[in-house]
């Protein structure tokens, strides 16, 4: 009887040991599946934040480039613009300078040894081969040596006929690059400067006459001023 009883009560404990063993290892998994579980959803979030910041990266970096395209467009407009303006103002211009960069030299009516009784034109002092401009737009009606017929004291020169009994002349030249009734526009290359004729040095004698000829001019400066150019 008591062999029996011990025998029993063994069998339970050993079977109670087994259980508690399974309700551990239940216990175990359990924790550890909770662990892993926790491990994968701060993998999880990890990798969307990163996803998240990279697409932020992304949205930023082109936002920048598209800001900069703007702004390179906005510069090219702008500066099309001043230029295309500064095209319309040089082609609506009435008269211009015969050349651009210069020192105003011997004036007009300055008395002098240089010439017959008073200085005809004003001088532009300008090295040799500067670019000759016409003044306005117009009909070439003189051109080449011996001043074109208004003598030898011009050296090569050039006149041109304008609107209203208006003429310009353009004397001392090294080269000559229009032909008798070429049409002209204002600004117009059609000359280079020089040193020919009576000449005490390199630049661009310019008269405005009121015939082609010799005797009828009048005050250039005062003339070109007249007409906006600053002189």
């Amino acid at each position: 009887m008591s062999q029996r009883v011990t025998s029993r009560s063994s069998r339970t404990s050993l079977l109670r040991n087994r259980a508690a063993v399974v309700a551990a290892g239940l216990g175990a998994s359990v924790v550890l599946g909770a662990g892993v579980a926790a491990a994968a959803d701060t993998s999880a979030a990890s990798s969307a934040s990163t996803a998240v910041q990279a697409q932020a990266a992304t949205q930023a970096k082109a936002a920048k480039a598209a800001d900069a395209a703007k702004a390179a467009k906005a510069a090219a407009a702008k500066k099309a613009a001043a230029a295309k303006k500064a095209a319309a103002e040089k082609k609506a211009a009435s008269w211009v300078d015969p050349v651009a960069k210069y020192r105003l030299s011997a004036s007009f009516a300055q008395a002098g040894g240089m010439w017959q009784s008073t200085h005809s034109g004003q001088d532009f002092a300008v090295p040799s081969g500067t670019n000759v401009m016409a003044a306005h737009g117009g009909t070439v009606v003189k051109a080449g040596g011996n001043g074109a017929g208004d003598g030898p004291a011009y050296g090569n020169a050039i006149v041109i006929k304008h609107g209203n009994g208006t003429y310009s002349q353009y004397a001392h030249l090294s080269r000559i690059d229009v032909q008798v009734g070429q049409v002209v526009k204002t600004g117009q290359h059609i000359a280079e400067s020089g040193n020919t004729g009576n000449s005490s040095g390199p630049h661009l004698h310019f008269e405005i006459r009121t015939t082609p000829n010799y005797g009828s001019a009048v005050d250039p400066v005062k003339f070109l001023r007249a007409k906006g150019v600053t002189v």
